[in-house]
């Protein structure tokens, strides 16, 4: 049978079966016969990523695929090193930008004794003076360990400065030191930061080119692209585009080929979907590979990626989660095939000093997450080991066929700098990153400690954790309400409160109780909850607990007998708003002040829900 032909269900033993129970169990819930779910009913269980892709709940030898070529050969989707050392795995990065060149020096000397093998250093502007750089890397052994410099609008001046104390560096084999300049005129546009003009990006490509260091001057940033609130496709759409802007002015400056794609690493995020993640990696190889062979030049496609877990994942609150998420991002990038991998300190997202934990705790958890990966469980030690699931190589085909479609987008436009001066490319970002916050604010996607299972126990941040942060990260409107909430607290000694209002015995209520005093942690409002009430006793519980909102919880059928008489003992009671944990259908006969004011349900927008609590409760 040719390959990806479609071998038929009879092929798989027992997905007709498997087809069959999906249908019963699927149209029990729509109160229809499962033959009227169709002949693939398992569709309705399909879920889209927000590039369009498609998720189906089960992959079977149906989405077989022809297998990729070994790793290190094009289109290097497995990898783009053949000979990459299995018993190092990935390089383990760490990022220092101190303005001392001392304690850097100390902090990366300790780093290398403890597992960090690559170096992402911050210089001029974004950490140590250029003129203290020969400080800041005294006894480093170039060789060993891979340089990343990122210096912005002092990119020129940390070059210079770096190739000077390369010059007086003694070594064996000068093609095994790596550098990266970290040069990124045209992504660092994107994000407003500061950062060195293409031209002097492209004349010390040519400086680098003509060294005799392993040294590659620009740094396509992904990352950029994701922190705004791109989806994966965006991100990878929009690195290719930047990379085949930097190809065209190298080449333009009368580079070859060759030489301009050897003059690029690629720089993008890894979050904690990890699939999504695995994928993202060996397409974004299969899109370079692509355009190298466009080019002519197809063994020179597999530029170097570094991953850094998303900054955009993490939270402020309940900040412990983040190092779950960081986990699985470094696990989905180090299976992806990425060369380099830096994890954010799991605080990344609050200033320092926070949590009442030091810089150094935070960046050992940081630092030994990839060691545990690589040293217990030695995901290093198997390149691509995702190669050959019917899921990754069918997610990689879809991720890569998207991403290359914005990237045609993109170019139709002008190119990556005429879609950034349009302002298209923010455009279809902003439309994402919108989308996903309607997900978070109606409770589709979940922010764990966040918009689920909320901790309001913890300590109120400080002012300065409340400053906005131009990462667009996923939690941060519910996180904002939180902030009201301590605000209200450090005025009023509390924090704004609701009572439940519990109808009929505990197995009836219980699950409804639990949803709203999740929900409502989830925007500061802390909960009241007399537990099991004698009906006639709702109005005493409420003018006992001097609460201005009450949330009824119970049954449909309990609110068809009671609802009508509990709101009106509610309203006598002084409190001024009634909601009702359920749907508006469940009391859709009631008028007037026996109608609940609001209605709590799974797919509200919780975060205008809850805002407009808050505001009524004076927060």
């Amino acid at each position: 049978m040719p390959i990806g032909s479609d071998p038929g269900p009879e092929v798989v033993p027992g997905y007709a079966a498997w087809r069959k129970g999906v249908a019963g169990v699927l149209a029990k819930p729509r109160r229809v016969e499962p033959a009227e779910l169709g002949e693939e009913p398992e569709r309705l269980l399909d879920t889209s990523t927000y590039d369009g892709v498609t998720i189906a709940p089960l992959y079977t030898r149906r989405d077989e695929l022809p297998e990729q070529p070994l790793p290190g050969e094009f289109p290097f989707v497995r990898g783009a090193d053949a000979t990459r050392d299995v018993h190092r795995g990935w390089h383990v990065a760490a990022r220092f930008e101190s303005a001392d060149s001392a304690a850097v020096n100390e902090e990366i000397l300790a780093g290398l004794d403890n597992g960090v093998s690559a170096l992402w250093l911050g210089a001029g502007e974004r950490g140590v003076p250029v003129e203290q750089l020969p400080r800041a890397l005294n006894g480093l052994l170039f060789e060993l360990a891979p340089l990343a410099l990122d210096a912005g609008a002092d990119g020129n001046a940390a070059a210079s400065q770096l190739f000077s104390i390369l010059d007086g560096y003694q070594a064996p084999r000068r093609e095994d030191i790596r550098i990266s300049l970290g040069l990124t005129p045209l992504t660092s546009r994107f994000n407003g930061t500061s950062h060195t003009d293409l031209d002097t990006a492209v004349a010390l490509a040519q400086q680098a080119i003509a060294r005799p260091e392993s040294v590659r001057a620009l740094t396509v940033c992904g990352v950029a692209v994701h922190n705004a609130g791109a989806s994966d496709a965006q991100e990878l759409g929009a690195a290719v585009a930047a990379g085949l802007e930097y190809l065209r002015a190298l080449t333009g400056a009368g580079v070859d080929i060759a030489d301009a794609l050897g003059q690029l690493i690629f720089r993008f995020a890894a979050t904690d979907d990890q699939f999504a993640t695995i994928a993202k990696f060996r397409a974004a190889r299969r899109l370079w590979a692509r355009v190298a062979h466009q080019l002519g030049a197809p063994a020179f496609g597999n530029a170097p990626q570094w991953a850094v877990t998303s900054a955009a994942m993490m939270t402020q609150r309940d900040p412990w989660v983040n190092m779950l998420r960081t986990t699985l991002a470094a696990f989905g990038a180090g299976v992806g095939g990425a060369d380099y991998v830096t994890v954010l300190p799991f605080d990344v997202a609050l200033p320092p000093g926070e949590l009442d934990v030091s810089q150094p705790f935070s960046q050992r958890i940081a630092r030994n997450t990839q060691l545990l990966l690589l040293e217990e469980s030695h995901l290093g030690h198997v390149q691509d080991p995702g190669a050959g699931s019917w899921y990754v190589e069918s997610l990689t085909d879809a991720l890569a066929a998207k991403a290359w479609e914005f990237m045609q987008e993109l170019e139709a436009a002008g190119g990556f700098g005429a879609a950034l001066d349009s302002g298209l490319l923010a455009e279809r970002v902003a439309a994402t990153r919108a989308q996903r916050d309607r997900d978070v604010a109606h409770r589709k996607t979940s922010v764990t400690g966040v918009s689920e299972f909320p901790n309001l126990a913890e300590m109120p941040l400080s002012e300065a954790a409340r400053v906005p942060s131009p990462i667009a990260r996923y939690g941060a409107a519910f996180e904002q309400l939180r902030n009201r909430s301590d605000s209200y607290l450090a005025t009023h000694g509390e924090r704004p409160k609701a009572l439940l209002v519990p109808l009929g015995p505990v197995a009836e209520y219980n699950v409804r109780v639990t949803f709203t005093a999740n929900v409502l942690a989830s925007g500061g409002i802390e909960t009241i909850n007399p537990g099991a009430l004698e009906f006639a006793g709702i109005g005493s519980a409420a003018s006992e607990s001097g609460a201005l909102v009450a949330v009824l919880c119970g049954t449909d059928a309990r609110y068809g007998a009671e609802a009508a008489a509990a709101v009106e003992q509610l309203r006598g009671a002084g409190v001024t708003t009634v909601l009702l944990a359920g749907p508006e259908k469940a009391v859709a006969e009631l008028t007037g002040a026996q109608r609940p004011d609001g209605f709590l349900t799974a797919r509200m927008d919780a975060v205008a829900a809850l805002s407009g609590l808050l505001e009524k409760l004076g927060a």
